[in-house]
């Protein structure tokens, strides 16, 4: 007989991955399935309700076992209500989650930023043990932030406090999920690198990565890092640049907020992180004030795709005050 558990969701631009955590076990199953799109709208509730269920089944897990379901979302989020605002990449807009998935499933059902929820998995491993303030960035599809003030997640009065990937960087930049043009996300993230690394070899410049877009195959993570591996120029000198924008934003955030720690995960963060950390250190020290940055340690996060999964369980002690 297994402990009971909650079932945590990470909803993803590209993936939904379902894990059943507890305290005591840690993460003991998962399932991980490509977003699905059907004609060009996205039945959620239903779609996660699905992969809740066949986790249940692989894992033999009892609808007794199961105290709630959490869910990290790529986007601005009432934790009280689950209704999410926006959620440029997954399409949603004004959406109550909570409120639809509650009908699918016999369980409470708790909604929070990916990132933040990411936050607090990473407080939940001890790694902002005996610091007060951080900054949680998660680099893949988008750019998102979770900020950490006197050891406890900053939501903001309107929830939306962190969301860094649209911090405005250039005129007349690329457009970006949200809607506005020259947002951080459209310059930095994953889909920004792979967009202007597919429109240059669309162009004729040579590279490792051209048979993914000459098949029409999406450049993920893992491709960067094989490219990068492979030493090629494209993908180094669009990686380079947005690492080295990614440590300009941060010295900005730091001058102004002059933290404790900045953790870095998602995607690229977990796929290049010994090419692109050192870039991103090295351009936040050359925009720093000296004495802002002189103490503030620039990290990988130690869970990296893991952290929302064990977020869940933060989530679960402050809103159902249980600890599983």
């Amino acid at each position: 007989m297994k402990n009971n558990c909650i079932i945590s969701i990470d909803m993803g631009g590209t993936k939904i991955l379902t894990a059943a955590v507890n305290s005591t076990d840690g993460i003991f199953a998962r399932v991980k399935h490509a977003t699905k799109v059907t004609k060009g709208k996205i039945n959620y509730a239903q779609n996660l309700a699905e992969a809740v269920r066949e986790l249940q089944a692989e894992a033999q897990i009892s609808d007794e076992q199961i105290k709630a379901i959490s869910l990290g979302v790529p986007g601005s989020v009432n934790p009280g209500t689950g209704v999410i605002s926006l959620a440029p990449n997954l399409g949603l807009k004004n959406y109550n989650l909570k409120r639809e998935l509650e009908k699918q499933l016999p369980y409470p059902v708790l909604l929070e930023n990916d990132v933040n929820l990411g936050a607090l998995g990473i407080m939940h491993s001890g790694m902002t043990k005996g610091i007060q303030n951080a900054l949680v960035v998660f680099i893949g599809t988008g750019i998102g932030g979770a900020l950490i003030f006197n050891n406890k997640l900053y939501r903001g009065n309107t929830f939306t406090a962190g969301e860094i990937g649209h911090l405005h960087i250039l005129d007349n930049g690329p457009v970006c999920g949200c809607g506005k043009h020259g947002c951080f996300e459209a310059i930095a993230s994953r889909t920004a690198i792979t967009r202007d690394i597919t429109a240059e070899i669309k162009l004729g410049k040579r590279s490792k990565l051209a048979k993914l877009v000459k098949n029409k195959t999406q450049i993920k993570s893992k491709a960067l890092a094989t490219a990068v591996t492979a030493n090629d120029p494209l993908a180094i000198r669009h990686l380079t640049k947005a690492a080295q924008t990614t440590g300009k934003v941060l010295a900005s955030i730091n001058n102004l907020l002059n933290l404790d720690m900045i953790i870095l995960g998602g995607g690229v963060i977990e796929a290049v992180k010994g090419f692109y950390i050192p870039i991103i250190k090295e351009s936040f020290h050359e925009y720093s004030l000296a004495a802002s940055a002189k103490n503030t340690k620039i990290l990988p996060s130690k869970l990296l795709d893991d952290a929302p999964l064990f977020g869940g369980l933060m989530l679960a002690e402050e809103f159902l005050d249980m600890k599983i």
